[in-house]
């Protein structure tokens, strides 16, 4: 059995814990990046990457990363992982789900409309718009990319005449406006990893500060779900489509409310604080998908 993995670095630390996941269950992996890749239409083969074939010689690919790259290289990359579906290739995850969650206002909506708790939102193009809406939240917002990850980009906004200037600064740069209610957290929220239909090991992430990702400094702690935040993570990732995700979870006096999807997550920080070999669960997870 051969596992293609999709990635900017085959010798970073995630990249590192699949491979040696896959040859410690005797599988080949095969590292690659997008800009490798070669496609075709009307002659073969349909997708390689120099002498492999991708349908013919791969059982599974594991999309660790997208990358960056210009809109059209993101809209071909995931042409790509389209395609490959459509001619029977197991992805994890699939390209659907990678769309829905890079996307922070379409997850949030469906995740609204699939009754799940979800913070206050508002989103717009328009700075005088997303000024009212400071207002609306309680002047104290938390201002976001659309497209976005490990908390680069987000700024928590409380003064009215900074939300002007910032509101004003990301309109003139033809930014879109994603507002989100500030939710007192006391510097902590839950990541729960999701495989298949069971949430594998979860932790509490602990900051000096409002931004509690792991790789902006936070420090991690395992813990045990109860059944009302674990059942909540598991239908998130269902929402959304994900086969692998880390749900992001904040704790409010009224209950759990989910913040984020993440279908390409990292797990170093959970790892240093659970036995479980997550690596080794997401590729026993694929051979299972595979039989």
């Amino acid at each position: 059995m051969k596992i293609g993995l999709i990635t900017r670095n085959e010798n970073g630390w995630h990249s590192i814990q699949l491979r040696n996941a896959m040859k410690s269950l005797n599988i080949t992996p095969l590292c690659f990046r997008f800009p490798d890749l070669v496609a075709r239409v009307k002659c073969k083969p349909i997708l390689s990457i120099k002498r492999v074939n991708i349908l013919e010689d791969l059982n599974a690919i594991i999309a660790r990363s997208i990358g960056r790259g210009s809109l059209e290289e993101i809209v071909f990359r995931m042409d790509l992982l389209h395609r490959l579906e459509r001619l029977g290739m197991l992805i994890i995850n699939p390209a659907e789900s990678i769309e829905c969650a890079v996307d922070k206002y379409y997850a949030l909506t469906l995740l609204e409309e699939q009754g799940l708790p979800v913070p206050r939102t508002v989103v717009t193009e328009n700075p005088d718009e997303a000024l009212e809406a400071f207002y609306e939240l309680g002047e104290n917002v938390v201002l976001k990319p659309i497209f976005g990850s490990r908390g680069i980009g987000i700024t928590r906004v409380s003064d009215p005449d900074v939300a002007i200037r910032v509101f004003n600064t990301i309109s003139f740069h033809h930014g879109v406006l994603y507002l989100q209610e500030f939710i007192p957290h006391g510097g902590s929220d839950i990541r729960a990893f999701v495989i298949g239909d069971r949430v594998l090991a979860a932790m509490r992430r602990v900051a000096d500060n409002w931004k509690t990702n792991v790789s902006l400094g936070a420090k991690a702690k395992s813990i045990k779900l109860n059944e009302e935040i674990e059942n909540l993570a598991l239908k998130a990732a269902k929402t959304i489509g994900c086969k692998v995700a880390g749900v992001d979870i904040l704790e409010k006096p009224e209950g759990p409310v989910i913040i984020e999807i993440n279908s390409q997550p990292g797990w170093s920080g959970l790892q240093s604080v659970t036995p479980v070999n997550i690596a080794e669960e997401i590729v026993k997870y694929i051979i299972t998908e595979l039989k």
